[in-house]
């Protein structure tokens, strides 16, 4: 799609965020189900082809969900919980979660269904929401990464955590800067895990801001493209009343993951304030315009810090239980 009007389409907004690496080459392996679970990497492959080729939003739903789980309290399911009578409000319903693609979840469930008739009560969903994202963001033409395996789900499931641990679009750059550098990231593999911005779609009011009213002298941010903002404006004109409303991230090709976004960035294409400042803050602009330009090194960082953000705060051994639904824990919470 080589165009600056971008459709619109009821999905999600994409930040991205985490928390420390480390953990024990003896506690998580990229083996662990072989002998318990030897089909374990060939059902997830046949579910996310399935899902991904029905619904193109799949991917960027579940790289999305995977981010907002492992920065609340690490890589433990516990974005998947449903709130009850007992645990009223679960992760799931933050409000910053509430456009979480239900595509995402879907193929988690899916997966799980699978893996229950195939080896029941072995593989948590903490460890097929990883492994899954690894295969859709190759699938839609990502890098490869491994994923370490062993992972135990969460116990324990609030709102409140994933509020204060997620950032927002009305951020300045020092502020994400901070979020990422506090949990031991530095701020090039920030600007590469930001790359994930070339799928996937933003709701309209993410970035209202920049298209109406942006200041006394100017309707829209002059910052933008004017093309660009001259198509949002179209598609985003009834989005107090209709909130799905929502656009490409990358108005380029917003269903292959590529250096695209990078490219857009310097030209005025980046949806978001926060990806206008990437491109234009001395701190980040030399990364986003080496990302524009090699593709591979992009790809080399982005696989590197993924593999980071997915072994962190991970559960293993008693610290965690594999469920027998990914929505619900093993046992009532009092």
């Amino acid at each position: 799609m080589n165009n600056y009007f971008p459709m619109a389409f009821p999905i999600l907004f994409l930040l991205l965020i985490s928390l420390p690496f480390s953990f024990s080459s003896a506690e998580l392996n990229i083996d662990y189900y072989k002998q318990t679970c030897p089909d374990f990497e060939k059902i997830v492959r046949e579910n996310i082809f399935n899902k991904q080729s029905a619904s193109p939003a799949t991917a960027p739903g579940l790289l999305r969900l995977f981010f907002h789980d492992c920065i609340t309290d690490g890589c433990d399911g516990s974005v998947l919980i449903s709130s009850t009578a007992y645990n009223p409000h679960a992760e799931k319903d933050a409000e910053i979660n509430l456009s979480l693609s239900g595509d995402g979840y879907d193929v988690v469930n899916k997966i799980k269904n699978a893996l229950e008739i195939a080896c029941p009560g072995v593989v948590s969903c903490s460890d097929i929401v990883a492994q899954a994202t690894r295969d859709l963001v190759k699938m839609v033409g990502g890098p490869f990464y491994p994923v370490a395996l062993g992972r135990k789900d969460s116990r324990v499931s609030e709102a409140s955590r994933t509020e204060k641990a997620l950032p927002t679009t009305k951020m300045t750059m020092d502020d994400i800067i901070s979020k990422f550098t506090v949990k031991n990231f530095t701020i090039k593999e920030m600007v590469a895990l930001t790359g994930a911005h070339t799928i996937g779609f933003t709701h309209c009011k993410e970035f209202s801001d920049r298209i109406f009213n942006f200041s006394k002298t100017s309707e829209t941010d002059p910052t933008l493209h004017p093309k660009l903002a001259k198509g949002l404006r179209e598609v985003c004109k009834n989005y107090t009343t209709d909130p799905n409303m929502a656009a490409f991230n990358d108005v380029r090709s917003p269903g292959k993951f590529d250096n695209a976004y990078y490219q857009n960035v310097l030209k005025g294409l980046g949806l978001l304030r926060t990806d206008a400042m990437l491109g234009s803050d001395p701190r980040t602009k030399p990364i986003v315009e080496l990302y524009a330009r090699d593709e591979q090194a992009f790809f080399q960082d982005f696989a590197r810090a993924m593999e980071k953000v997915s072994v962190l705060g991970v559960k293993t051994g008693t610290q965690g239980e594999v469920r027998s639904r990914c929505d619900q824990f093993n046992k009532i919470q009092g």
